[in-house]
């Protein structure tokens, strides 16, 4: 059992204050958008004085375990992320298992370097990933039908969207959503065209929103500050506190509401605004739109189009860095291959829900990988965590102490620690949250 230092990721969309405000340092007025807890190669964290990649390859045993080494060999199969973003993230999609092997090694068979700003296949493992939010969280997640979007379009009364339109209300949904994808992706002067038609007809709405409401839930600017992690609801409980799981998430309703913006409309003028003529607004258009509170949470398997547009979270996934763009930024987009990746199949809201209770939560969504705990303990009880295996602690709340089969540790918010599968079964005391990421058993 060991003390973690994490490593901060300076990506542009980061906020400037959520990841100083949970680790208790000054901010330093630039973007700080991830923290990264784990032990993947492009930005492994510290473990004692050591990396904790290289600790997991000089004792494998001790650290993972049979159990794990067994399933996933010498490596830690999984990533604890905590993500804030005051701007939105790419418009993007992950590989599966097999994508990605075939991707990384025909990239290497081709003398493509690893840093190379083109490449797509940063290593050989796929990406499925989750988000709990610990602030309310906007995203963009899954395709929904495309009637819907088609609707919503229709609403904008844009009269050169009529080849987009007879797209989206085509007979087989899939067929639609692919065609419309890799039309709205082809870089032609027609499309360029309608991305500016759409954004000016929805820029003028947005901006009176704004100035007569004040951006009551603070859609433009940046996350709210970071709570005491989750914060207490009404009954002086948080979810995992004595309390029950959160209640399912809300999705943006199409069209207005007792006046207020068409949620479509607002998705364009903001995405809009941060990046102009991008053609990835109006594949935004495609995707459902959502609103996380604390403790809701969004899993993404692989070939799920996403992309996150404001708020801190937790995210767990599995250990890789493979993203494949196609647009809203400045790095390197790759159609034909998020085109060859993506799953174009309208699905719902892509939710994942917790089980468990009584200080206690457990997510777990489903691949072998990953496997998320809340716990929450206080007036002096001890709560039982994951029993084996590697296990990584991140404190956002109080002081916890975690204890293990011959030692303990003591973390305060913002503090961070490897339990080793040679630590035993761990138990969790105190008066704070502590997540802990492991692998299903």
């Amino acid at each position: 059992m060991e003390l973690m230092t994490g490593v901060v990721r300076d990506y542009a969309w980061g906020s400037r204050t959520a990841l100083p405000e949970l680790l208790g340092l000054a901010a330093d007025g630039g973007p700080q958008a991830e923290l990264w807890l784990g032990a993947h190669p492009g930005a492994p964290a510290t473990a004692g004085e050591e990396p904790l990649d290289a600790l997991v390859a000089r004792d494998a045993g001790g650290v993972l375990g049979a159990r794990v080494r067994e399933r996933f060999g010498d490596r830690l199969p999984f990533l604890l992320k905590v993500l804030a973003a005051e701007a939105p993230l790419s418009l993007q999609v992950h590989p599966d298992e097999q994508q990605a092997r075939e991707g990384f090694a025909r990239e290497e068979d081709g003398g493509v370097p690893l840093d190379a700003p083109h490449r797509r296949y940063k290593d050989s493992h796929h990406k499925p990933e989750m988000l709990v939010a610990l602030t309310p969280f906007e995203a963009l997640c899954g395709f929904r039908d495309p009637s819907v979007a088609a609707a919503a379009l229709r609403r904008m009364d844009v009269p050169s969207a009529g080849r987009l339109l007879e797209l989206l209300e085509g007979e087989d949904p899939e067929r639609s959503l692919r065609e419309v994808v890799s039309y709205l992706l082809s870089g032609s002067d027609e499309v360029a065209a309608l991305v500016e038609d759409v954004s000016a007809a929805c820029a003028d709405d947005v901006a009176t929103d704004v100035e007569e409401d004040g951006d009551p839930d603070g859609a433009h600017g940046g996350p709210a500050p970071l709570p005491d992690e989750m914060g207490p609801g009404e009954d002086g409980t948080g979810p995992g506190d004595g309390g029950t799981a959160p209640e399912p998430m809300a999705e943006a309703a199409p069209g207005s509401v007792d006046g207020a913006v068409d949620p479509d409309r607002r998705t364009v003028a903001e995405l809009s605004a941060h990046h102009p003529g991008d053609p990835g607004v109006l594949v935004a258009l495609l995707l459902h739109r959502v609103r996380l509170e604390p403790g809701e949470a969004v899993w993404l398997p692989a070939g799920n189009v996403h992309a996150y547009l404001s708020g801190t979270g937790v995210e767990l996934m599995a250990a890789s860095d493979n993203v494949l763009r196609g647009g809203l930024t400045a790095k390197h987009v790759d159609v034909e291959e998020l085109q060859r990746v993506l799953d174009p199949r309208p699905a719902p809201v892509p939710r994942v829900e917790p089980s468990g209770g009584d200080g206690v939560l457990t997510w777990r969504p489903g691949p072998d990988e990953v496997e998320l705990w809340r716990l929450a303990p206080e007036g002096g009880r001890t709560l039982e965590g994951p029993p084996d295996g590697p296990r990584v602690v991140l404190c956002t709340q109080g002081r916890v102490e975690l204890a293990g089969r011959d030692g303990s540790l003591r973390l305060q918010r913002g503090g961070s620690a490897l339990v080793r599968d040679d630590d035993g079964p761990l138990r969790v005391s105190g008066d704070g949250v502590a997540w802990v990421a492991a692998v299903p058993a």
